[in-house]
């Protein structure tokens, strides 16, 4: 079992940055991901990584966020720039240790075996 455990997150104005940690219980090669979840909506991906450091990123993000790792600390970043009030929800950190077909399937909640508890985002205008 593979425990993860997300930074607490924060509130900012419209404009500012924010940087989400992850850190997990376990050195395993891993597929990670964070999703996020939009008061009313269904939870989204927004970024994900494979076990050999290539990203994906949700085409609505427009470049503003960046996903990471440390691979020695077993941590997880999302680098989050320019928040809008739209970027307001509740974002999880997602992992497994086996994706096939990983780049198709990378932001579909379904593939991801373990999860953290989440972690709150306010943007306001």
């Amino acid at each position: 079992v593979v425990q993860l455990a997300e930074s607490v997150g924060g509130s900012v104005h419209a404009g500012g940055s924010l940087k989400l940690s992850c850190s997990a219980s376990t050195s395993s090669p891993f597929y990670m991901a964070w999703f996020r979840q939009l008061p009313g909506k269904e939870r989204e991906g927004v970024a994900a990584i494979s076990n050999t450091g290539t990203s994906r990123y949700a085409d609505f993000l427009r470049s503003r966020f960046t996903i990471s790792q440390v691979t020695a600390e077993n941590t997880l970043y999302l680098q989050m720039n320019t928040l809008t009030p739209e970027d307001t929800a509740v974002y999880y950190c997602a992992a497994d240790s086996r994706i096939s077909g990983f780049y198709s399937v990378w932001s579909s909640r379904d593939v991801y075996k373990y999860w953290g508890q989440g972690t709150q985002v306010t943007v306001s205008s």
